[in-house]
C-alpha cells in the first residue's frame, strides 16, 4: 500500500510504503479497543440500571410515606373540627333541653307556646343540619354505648336490662355519640 503526503510549502509529494501488517495490526486494535469499551459501556449501563431500580424504590417508599401522612392530616383535621362541633353542640343540647322544660312547664300551665314552637323547630332545624339525632331508648335494652343507667326499678314482668325511662336524652351526630341516654332499667328482682 501506498500513503501520498504533500507539504504545505512546497510542491513536493511524498510516497510512504505501508505494509499490510500495520494495516491489519491498526484494524485489530481498533476492534479490541471496542470490545473494551463495550464490555465497560454494558457494566456502566447494569450499574445505572441498579442505582434507577433503587431510586424508583425509594420513590415509591416516599410517596407511600407522602400518601399515609396525607391521610393520617386529613384525619386529624376532620377528628379535630368534629371534636369541636361536638363540644358546641354539647353545649347547645343544655339549652336546647332548657328550651324543652320551658315548653313542659308553659303547657301544664296552660299558657300560649306558638313563639316557643317557632324556636324549638328552628333549633330541630339546626340539629338535622348537622346530622344530630336523638337516640331512642324507651323499651329498649340498655346499651352502654348509647346509654347511661342512672337508676334500677325492680320489675318482675320486663327482661333485665329494658329501658323504662329516659331522664335525658342522647345524641348521635354523624354515627359518634356525643352525649349518652340517661335512663333507668329494670331488674327481674
Amino acid at each position: 500500500m501506498f500513503e501520498l503526503s504533500s507539504n504545505n510549502n512546497s510542491d513536493e509529494v511524498s510516497i510512504n510504503v505501508i505494509s499490510e501488517k500495520q494495516i491489519n495490526f491498526e484494524d485489530s486494535q481498533e476492534e479490541s479497543d471496542s470490545s473494551i469499551n463495550i464490555e465497560e459501556l454494558t457494566k456502566l449501563l447494569d450499574k445505572e440500571k441498579e442505582k434507577t431500580s433503587e431510586c424508583e424504590k425509594k420513590l415509591k417508599h416516599v410517596l407511600a410515606d407522602f400518601q399515609n401522612q396525607t391521610k393520617k392530616t386529613q384525619s386529624d383535621i376532620e377528628k379535630g373540627v368534629n371534636t369541636k362541633v361536638d363540644e358546641f353542640m354539647l353545649d347547645f343540647l343544655k339549652i336546647y333541653d332548657d328550651f324543652i322544660r320551658a315548653k313542659e312547664v308553659l303547657y301544664d300551665n296552660k299558657i300560649n307556646l306558638d313563639g316557643l314552637e317557632s324556636i324549638l323547630k328552628n333549633m330541630d332545624s339546626l340539629l338535622k343540619k348537622y346530622h344530630v339525632s336523638q337516640i331512642e331508648s324507651l323499651g329498649e335494652i340498655f346499651n352502654p354505648n348509647f346509654h347511661e343507667a342512672i337508676s334500677i326499678i325492680v320489675d318482675p314482668d320486663l327482661d333485665d336490662n329494658t329501658i323504662t325511662k329516659e331522664i335525658r336524652k342522647g345524641y348521635i351526630s354523624h354515627e359518634r355519640v356525643i352525649r349518652p341516654t340517661l335512663v333507668e332499667i329494670s331488674k327481674k328482682g
